[in-house]
């Protein structure tokens, strides 16, 4: 259901949305927040300048929101001048901080219209869940009071009352967002690489290209930190492209051995379902590729539940290039057996934590277990990553995985370390 005026959602829908998608982040122990945005002075704004530039002002908002959230986002009109948005899979809370800033940002052009012009000021409050609320008529409540705490402080956000976090001014979320760009260009990026081996012979095969970022202040800045801004902010899409060709340039030079050797590079949720990533892919081999290195793109389980149709188009595309696909960290997000018959995958990666319990744990020995029985009936290989000691080795082989990777056999390494490595470890060609 849409709001007839903005073509968001509307209230009820909005309602509905947030009910399903708080249950879900309670049962799956994720974040989401909820932000409540409101134009300030609007019915000033409609007496000095008309009803239709009011509409037209309100349109312009929901643009901004459109422009603003990402595919698993919801932006909806609650009533007036009053908006709201689901922010869902957060990684923490400065993941929704650095949304709210964004919009800020972009609501600082002055609006015109009709022959008139405005700069729009808003407020807003954020909610997190399950920090503030578990319920969604509560988190929406604590987003409310959030907003009405921001007015009263003349503050433009706030979180509720009972947060500690200080709003309005620059965060560190912030700050690295300001510093991200550019960064490639002044060679603050790099490439690690996590050797993968044949679970049998322990033969290299391979390895996971590793985004790092040496931050010329900061020093390493750990991608747990800097890839949730990029991708909120749209600066995946870039990183994303050099880390791709980065990887076939570097791959180019590792020694041949008996057999052609994989990278596999990290594609974000947000690139999986874009048309133009068979392009981005095809462009890159074209620059790099050489017959004795084969591309992988790891992407995540969740990539594939927003459009599973338009994604499996889309990798289906990828894979007639010759690009293999595997599924990251399989097992801890939204597996569905319903699509898995038909998924576009050639390997699937048995999430570390499994890996880990897989000695004291039976539900983690059983979880893996499982995994690599479906993957092998469906034709995929399985990784495990994580790998640390012999004896979960053993335990991998005895299962039947297929390859392996972990700080047993070799932690990320820089690309001539890499190269090193693999003179020792690969037979002649």
């Amino acid at each position: 259901m849409d709001d007839e005026l903005t073509g968001l959602h509307n209230r009820r829908s909005f309602l509905a949305l947030l009910r399903r998608h708080v249950l879900m982040a309670v049962e799956r122990q994720t974040l989401l927040a909820v932000v409540v945005l409101d134009i300030d002075g609007f019915a000033r704004i409609n007496a000095s300048h008309g009803y239709d530039f009011g509409d037209a002002a309100l349109r312009h908002v929901a643009d901004e929101l459109r422009q603003l959230i990402r595919p698993q986002d919801y932006a909806a009109r609650l009533g007036n001048d009053r908006f709201a948005l689901i922010l869902t899979r957060l990684m923490n809370k400065g993941h929704a901080e650095l949304a709210v800033q964004k919009l800020f940002r972009r609501l600082e052009q002055a609006f015109s219209s009709g022959g008139h012009a405005v700069r729009l000021h808003c407020s807003a409050g954020v909610a997190i869940c399950p920090s503030h609320a578990s319920h969604a008529d509560f988190l929406l409540r604590q987003a409310e009071k959030a907003l009405a705490l921001a007015r009263e402080a003349g503050q433009p956000w706030r979180f509720p009352a009972d947060d500690g976090a200080q709003a309005g001014g620059l965060s560190e979320w912030w700050d690295l967002e300001i510093e991200m760009q550019g960064a490639i260009e002044r060679g603050e990026m790099f490439l690690r690489y996590q050797p993968k081996l044949a679970a049998d012979t322990l033969r290299p095969i391979g390895a996971e290209a590793l985004m790092r970022w040496q931050h010329r202040s900061r020093g390493l800045v750990p991608p747990d930190r800097f890839i949730p801004i990029a991708e909120q902010t749209g600066q995946i899409r870039p990183i994303t492209v050099w880390a791709l060709n980065s990887a076939l340039r570097q791959a180019a030079d590792w020694p041949p051995g008996a057999a052609p050797l994989s990278v596999a590079v990290n594609v974000p949720a947000d690139m999986v379902a874009r048309e133009d990533l068979p392009e981005l892919v095809e462009n890159a081999l074209r620059l790099w590729g050489r017959p004795d290195t084969r591309l992988i793109l790891e992407i995540t389980e969740r990539s594939l539940i927003a459009d599973p149709a338009r994604s499996f188009r889309i990798l289906s595309q990828v894979r007639e290039q010759g690009v293999k696909v595997s599924i990251d960290d399989f097992g801890t997000g939204y597996s569905c057996l319903a699509y898995f018959k038909d998924i576009p995958a050639d390997e699937l990666k048995i999430d570390k934590s499994f890996v880990a319990g897989l000695l004291d744990d039976p539900a983690c020995a059983d979880i893996a277990t499982l995994i690599i029985d479906l993957a092998h009936r469906f034709g995929l290989t399985v990784v495990a990553e994580g790998v640390e000691d012999e004896a979960t080795l053993a335990a991998l082989r005895a299962r039947g995985c297929d390859t392996v990777q972990g700080h047993l056999f070799a932690e990320a390494l820089p690309q001539e370390s890499f190269r090193g490595w693999l003179q020792q470890r690969l037979p002649a060609a």
